[in-house]
Order: structure tokens, then sequence, then C-alpha cells
């Protein structure tokens, strides 16, 4: 099963196996990961999932929507590698995939 790697806004890391075909935002709640709260349970209407793709990990994903990108835009210190982790679908290439959770904004 891959495995993503979030690092909290301390430095704290922490490894979570992630179903293919799970978004990194259902993978974290799962782990009960802090700094990832997903209170729209996806849908992309509170951007509480925020994350920061570690940049090596950039271009293996597609891009962010408009929509996307608008929730952005709401977030806390938005930065270039800014997504939300409910738009990233866990698949076998994204084993070992770095993100970054950003201050607690909640």
């Amino acid at each position: 099963m891959p495995r993503v790697i979030y690092i909290d806004a301390q430095g704290g890391e922490f490894e979570a196996d992630v179903d293919v075909g799970q978004n990194l935002m259902e993978g974290a709640v799962d782990h009960m990961i802090d700094g990832i709260l997903g209170e729209c349970g996806g849908v992309m209407s509170c951007a509480t999932c925020h994350c920061y793709v570690d940049p090596q990990w950039l271009d293996k994903l597609p891009a962010a929507s408009e929509l996307e990108e608008d929730m952005l835009d709401m977030a806390i210190d938005p930065q270039d590698n800014s997504r939300l982790s409910c738009q990233i679908v866990m698949t076998e290439e994204l084993d070992g995939i770095v993100v970054r959770l950003p201050k607690s904004q909640y």
C-alpha cells in the first residue's frame, strides 16, 4: 500500500498508508493526523485540508482545477506548492509523497 509522509508545522513527521483511490485528506483524517481537518468532507468548500506539496512531487500531480485554486486563495498563507489534500488522489506512483501542513488556522 502506498505511503504518505505528513510533516506538521512543528516538523513532526507522520507516515500513513493510504489506499490507492483514497485522497490524502481522507488518509490524514483516518490516521488522526493533526493539521488537516477536512470539514467539508472533500467537496472543496472549506480549504481546511490545505497542505504544501514537497516540490519534487508537484510534477507527478494533475494541475489544480480553477475551483481548487479559488479555494486556495482563501487559505491562510498559500504558496506556489499549495494544494487541497482532498484533491490529491493516491496512486502507486505517489508512494512516498511528502506533504507539509500549515500552522493551525482553526
